[in-house]
């Protein structure tokens, strides 16, 4: 096993924090990218089952403003039948060079129709033929028969203008609860709670 490692990168206060917690997130979402880190925008996505029963898979963050949080995948998915039947989620940002994470829980809905659609034409060639030829989360035989539902699509649409089936798009959650963690020496961390009342956000800090 690895030995555990000391934190003391930065340090979180109070009176550093922004009232909004959007704004906060912005700020170390520019950090992460501008420290150039690997898949800065890549999140831990938590669903459940309508019995309560966890799943966990790494998602990526495509965009985030005051709606919510967005990303795209087949509504067939394990997580798409489990926001169908529970639609509530939580994602986990970890930025382990800058010591920090941030989770976000929250209510989940569907993106419109046209803004799936108008993403999926920005996704690389590859990318759009794999999503229109996979039933994602269901078994399948082989890679072979993959491989050929997507060289069928490519027999179809020669200049690569697949269409985004209608089970595939995005998602976007409606926070109604952030956590910024930062690590600290000693173990003893930062971290701040965001909790929404009716016209404002409440701030309070936990015990590491």
């Amino acid at each position: 096993m690895q030995n555990r490692r000391d934190y003391a990168h930065a340090q979180l206060r109070r009176n550093s924090l922004h009232r909004d917690p959007l704004t906060q997130f912005e700020f170390w979402m520019q950090e992460a990218l501008d420290a150039q880190l690997t898949d800065a925008t890549a999140m831990a996505l938590a669903t459940a089952d309508d019995e309560g029963r966890p799943s966990n898979r790494i998602v990526l963050l495509k965009s985030f403003d005051a709606e919510g949080f967005t990303w795209f995948t087949d509504y067939r998915s394990h997580k798409g039948a489990d926001l169908e039947r529970n639609p509530q989620a939580a994602v986990l940002f970890y930025w382990r060079e800058l010591e920090r994470q941030v989770r976000i829980e929250g209510a989940v809905s569907q993106v419109s129709r046209a803004q799936s659609e108008a993403y999926f034409q920005t996704r690389p060639e590859l990318s759009r033929f794999a999503a229109a030829a996979s039933h994602q989360s269901s078994t399948i035989s082989d890679r072979e028969t993959l491989e050929q539902a997507v060289e069928t699509l490519r027999e179809t649409y020669p200049q690569g203008d697949v269409p985004p089936p209608e089970s595939w798009g995005g998602y976007r959650l409606h926070p109604e609860r952030y956590e910024f963690w930062q690590g600290r020496e000693g173990r003893l961390h930062d971290r701040f709670t965001y909790t929404a009342l009716e016209s404002e956000w409440l701030i309070e800090r936990l015990q590491p």
